[in-house]
């Protein structure tokens, strides 16, 4: 029997009488740059992400593309907290992907982010290295007048513990971008209230899962940000930093979801707890309010054609997984699919260094993950029994869904049950166990369509 085995089957036979028991209030996030910002894409996918049942966005606002001159070392003359005195042409994509977004019911959720133009920065050599967060807070607060009436949802700069996004990372082997960060957090804090959306839900973080001597690890960049030692104890000149929950990209590796990096800083979508914990610690600490809730912002799981990456069969199998995981946190509010369409291949020799992370092929071939998404199933292997959790993505309340096997050799799929879904299209299901098996759902919406998941094995 495997180890763990009886209380983790307590579990499940708790979640199997009540679906909703972990994480009530969820709400997976889709991101699409490529296709939300293009004028000629915008609307079919749109309708693609609302049929998934998808109920919110994410955006990313770059400083440098909305700014005059972004590649000028002199400032040019404006008033950079006024929306109306930059570039039609900058607002204009943003402008366009609100109102489709909105049009349809969709949330959306805007990242204030650099690069910076190179005149708002320190040395003035790039957009990444030393922004300067006076004029930062300026141009929050034009996005926050331009957005606040159609966005409640914010967050601050993207992955600013990677160098490709804020420099200096580190100076003299010390971590420097959390001091740079907090700075730049404060100031577009302080712009979105002067805009009018005090009220609004701001979140700090967007941090990348893992670090090494040129990355900041997550909880490293966390206790940095808020002047925490190693300890979690507070410097005394630091108040507590006012923020409405945590941003973070759990992306694990070719090793699966469930994954346990070695560094204890690190935080993929295997190890939810240690961010968990360490905000924790940093609330009992009056670094931040006790309690943040987690928002899982951009996740994905890299495939072929990457050649370091999984399969296509491992992709429909390691998302649900992954948002299982994330389930079964009380305290993520947000999953998120990160991509409709793979990147672009590269020319050159690494053709395919990019996100592959998408549902589509970059040519837009489905991939199994595509039917895995509407209809996501997880199945563990308890030895002699598998217990699945599953959701109908577009349900809009109650609904059947039948669970379907093909043992091993078999041709066709059997029914094994037919399950009842809460409210939210969450349900859970017990199998006796067969080597080899593979798992799928079918589910008939009210309108008569019928989908079929991808074929789905179980792991311990």
């Amino acid at each position: 029997m495997p180890k763990l085995l009886l209380p983790i089957l307590a579990v499940v036979l708790l979640l199997l009488a009540s679906p909703a028991s972990a994480s009530p209030d969820q709400v997976m996030t889709f991101e699409a740059p490529r296709e939300l910002l293009d004028d000629a894409s915008r609307d079919r996918t749109l309708d693609e992400i609302q049929a998934f049942g998808v109920k919110r966005v994410r955006v990313l606002v770059y400083w440098s593309s909305v700014a005059p001159q972004p590649s000028s070392r002199t400032r040019p003359s404006f008033d950079a907290a006024v929306a109306g005195e930059y570039p039609a042409s900058g607002w204009a994509r943003y402008d366009n992907l609100l109102q489709s977004a909105l049009s349809r019911g969709l949330e959306v959720y805007l990242t204030i982010t650099g690069p910076a133009p190179r005149w708002a920065t320190k040395a003035r050599r790039d957009g990444i290295t030393n922004p300067r967060p006076d004029e930062f807070e300026a141009f929050a607060r034009a996005v926050g007048t331009r957005y606040g009436g159609q966005v409640n949802l914010w967050s601050i700069w993207n992955e600013p513990n990677q160098p490709q996004f804020l420099r200096p990372q580190y100076r003299g082997g010390k971590a420097t971008s959390p001091g740079l960060y907090r700075k730049l957090y404060q100031a577009a804090h302080k712009g979105l209230e002067q805009s009018g959306n005090a009220n609004d839900t701001i979140l700090l973080g967007e941090t990348s899962p893992r670090g090494n001597q040129r990355v900041v690890a997550p909880l490293d960049f966390l206790r940095g940000t808020l002047c925490l030692s190693e300890s979690y104890r507070k410097r005394r000149s630091c108040e507590e930093l006012d923020t409405d929950g945590y941003a973070h990209h759990p992306y694990t590796t070719s090793s699966g979801p469930t994954f346990r990096p070695p560094n204890p800083d690190d935080v993929t979508i295997g190890v939810l707890s240690r961010l968990t914990q360490a905000l924790d610690r940093a609330g009992k600490a009056r670094a931040v309010r006790r309690g943040l809730g987690i928002y899982l912002t951009e996740f994905g799981i890299q495939s072929f054609p990457d050649p370091s990456a999984v399969s296509l069969t491992q992709q429909a199998e390691y998302l649900p997984i992954s948002e299982h995981l994330a389930f079964l946190n009380r305290r993520v509010r947000t999953f998120s699919q990160y991509l409709m369409s793979d990147d672009d291949p590269r020319a050159g020799g690494e053709r395919y260094g990019a996100f592959e992370s998408g549902l589509r092929r970059f040519d837009g071939r489905l991939k199994p993950a595509y039917a895995g998404f509407r209809t996501p199933l997880a199945v563990t292997d308890y030895g002699r029994s598998d217990v699945g959790w599953g959701l109908v993505r577009p349900a809009q309340g109650k609904t059947s869904v039948d669970i379907e096997y093909r043992n091993q050799g078999a041709r066709t799929y059997r029914k094994l049950q037919t399950v009842t879904t809460n409210a939210r299209g969450v349900f859970a299901f017990k199998s006796g166990s067969s080597s080899g098996r593979r798992y799928r759902v079918r589910w008939t919406a009210p309108g008569g369509e019928v989908f079929v998941g991808p074929p789905i094995r179980s792991y311990e």
